[in-house]
């Protein structure tokens, strides 16, 4: 019966733009796995490291934050690992390189809104050397 009354109470909100007085409507909550996917598909695209024309490409995000993502060097090399994460309001990403003599390489960046781009640290693991780096969208 509640979920009856639930369902005609959604509904009625749809259809007729108000919802009847002691209806429950189900909302997004700040943290669930919904509001967190919406938040992440901010991040697919092509993205462009300036300093060298680099490009990761996230063509979709899993529910779990798994990425599809390629990485261009320009050839393209898969990553070992590609993963994004929502910390409060902060979009996170992790990235591995493996392959292309890249030995563990990794890109750990995060969104900036206010300048659409991903900034953060490169790790290039077979030199053993930190860089501060960020990504455009291309």
């Amino acid at each position: 019966m509640r979920n009856a009354m639930l369902a005609l109470a959604v509904g009625a909100a749809i259809l007729g733009g108000a919802v009847p007085a002691g209806a429950q409507v189900a909302k997004a909550v700040p943290g669930d796995s919904t509001t967190a996917k919406a938040g992440l598909d901010v991040l697919k695209g092509h993205w462009v490291r300036p300093d060298g024309g680099y490009t990761i490409a996230i063509r979709s995000i899993g529910s779990d934050g798994q990425l599809e993502a390629m990485y261009f060097n320009p050839s393209p090399l898969p990553f070992a690992r590609a993963q994004a994460a929502q910390e409060g309001t902060a979009l996170r990403l992790f990235f591995e390189l493996r392959a292309g003599g890249y030995g563990g390489s990794t890109y750990e960046l995060t969104y900036d809104p206010a300048g659409d781009r991903l900034k953060g640290v490169y790790y290039q693991a077979v030199a053993k050397q930190r860089y501060e780096i960020y990504f455009v969208r291309k």
